[in-house]
């Protein structure tokens, strides 16, 4: 028995001295540095860049004379139908389905327009934000490479809920971006 007990307090000691080695251990290793981190916000940047303001015009253009063309047909089906409520009971039955074919018609032709338009503007967008994106990321890398940033972090995409104003770099991207669209192209 006694050497039973001699066993277990010797077993206990060895782990109490291994557990108080492994916390020496991790005292003795070095800190890692905490790494530098900076945040932009591509919204920002893509609402107040030159670049940025001038893709947002170009997509509200390109909306704006799709909402046109839509008007102009839905004004042409209102017509279409009035017509036919005024008239059904004065026009012939051949007339009646012609004018009838021609309402169906045009709310088909309107119904594609509109489908049409919308995936042009959604592949207009992904085109002219990913030009925007592409160019904005040799900016940003660069400049983490310049000033020592281990990681620079997008507030649009990341969730971000707190983060010390004196790391946004928004406003810098955005002299820096609007400086590389003004320069003359290289020869």
């Amino acid at each position: 028995m006694f050497t039973r007990i001699a066993k277990t307090v010797f077993t206990l000691i060895l782990f109490v001295a291994a557990v108080m080695t492994a916390g020496y251990a991790h005292q003795a290793q070095p800190a890692q540095p905490a790494g530098k981190i900076g945040v932009i916000n591509s919204q920002e940047i893509l609402e107040k860049s030159v670049e940025g303001k001038r893709v947002i015009t170009q997509l509200q253009a390109r909306d704006k004379q799709y909402q046109a063309d839509l008007t102009k047909r839905d004004e042409e089906i209102r017509q279409l139908e009035t017509r036919l409520n005024t008239q059904q009971l004065t026009l012939t039955q051949e007339a009646l389905i012609q004018l009838n074919t021609d309402l169906e018609k045009k709310r088909t032709d309107r119904k594609r327009i509109q489908e049409d338009a919308a995936a042009d503007m959604q592949n207009m967008q992904v085109r002219l934000f990913s030009k925007v994106n592409s160019e904005l990321i040799v900016i940003v890398e660069a400049m983490g490479k310049e000033r020592g940033f281990d990681m620079i972090i997008d507030l649009a995409k990341s969730g971000a809920v707190y983060w010390s104003p004196g790391i946004d770099l928004t406003a810098e991207v955005i002299k820096k971006y609007d400086a590389s669209k003004a320069a003359p192209p290289v020869k």
